[in-house]
């Protein structure tokens, strides 16, 4: 989309990205607060996505942003942050799951496994506790959730697993694991969707020198961050699938550099229900 001064394209429009502190998720913020669209910046950590807001608000035009608390670890939070978002005016066009944790341990306050909860369970509940909101903004909507090529290596999923503590060493195979969950569940999210206004993308942006690897340990996280891509480089793909028209046919792909790509053959739609049945459950809706 063109972001030459003055053509403020999304202006009117309102736009929820998550992880909106740093990163990828900064970079959409200000791609598409330069095209005049209201952006609410949903984040764990209140200084860095105030900075974001007012980096957003120093741009030339109509784009402006807000800040809205969430830890996605914590479905408390989750559900507050959903509530705040339901009470406004203004209905959301866009939600971008943009946050996500790589190479980290532990569990949530829930108890869920650390990287299943914040990269796919607090995404689950947050867009389906918005989801009557979304369907009710009588335009076409999109859901843009950010995956990754990693959702490749997993052959399977083992639920019981996300019941407990991380177990791997670096904690990369449960990143995997929760990236394959976020390709799940947007299929699965756009077959529920279907006939509807809205639609839902999953994207990989590509290996990106990122926020995302804080957890990895020294000496592997500088050694790596070498080998990636820039973060403006990352934000495109997002960009593209939150903003680029003609795309509603495609609802349920999977993106690699705003092309349709084939995703694991694991992410059946037995797999994707079945997903979405124990995330159900787990979170209460």
């Amino acid at each position: 989309m063109p972001d030459e001064p003055g053509n403020y394209v999304l202006e009117g429009r309102t736009i929820v990205i998550t992880g909106a502190n740093s990163g990828i998720g900064r970079t959409t913020a200000l791609g598409l607060g330069r095209r005049g669209a209201t952006l609410l910046l949903a984040g764990r950590s209140a200084a860095p996505t105030e900075a974001v807001v007012a980096e957003v608000d120093a741009l030339d035009g109509p784009g402006r942003a807000e800040a809205l608390a969430l830890d996605l670890a914590d479905l408390t939070s989750v559900r507050a942050c959903a509530a705040a978002i339901n009470a406004r005016d203004d209905a959301p066009d866009v939600l971008i799951n943009n946050a996500g944790l790589a190479g980290a341990k532990g569990v949530t306050a829930q108890g869920f496994e650390l990287t299943f909860g914040v990269n796919h369970l607090g995404h689950f509940l947050l867009t389906t506790l918005l989801l009557d909101r979304l369907r009710a903004a009588q335009k076409p909507t999109r859901i843009v959730t950010v995956a990754s090529d990693a959702h490749k290596g997993p052959k399977r999923i083992d639920f019981d697993a996300q019941l407990r503590r991380t177990k791997s060493t670096k904690g990369l195979r449960e990143y995997q694991v929760s990236k394959l969950c976020n390709v799940l569940f947007t299929q699965e999210l756009a077959r529920r969707l279907e006939g509807s206004d809205v639609t839902a993308y999953a994207v990989h942006p590509g290996v990106v020198a990122s926020n995302i690897w804080r957890e990895v340990p020294w000496p592997i996280r500088p050694i790596a961050l070498r080998f990636m891509i820039t973060v403006e480089e990352g934000a495109l793909c997002s960009i593209h699938c939150a903003t680029a028209p003609g795309i509603e046919p495609l609802s349920g792909g999977y993106f690699e550099k705003g092309e349709p790509k084939e995703p694991s053959p694991v992410a059946t739609p037995e797999l994707g229900a079945e997903l979405w049945k124990r995330s159900e459950e787990w979170v209460g809706t």
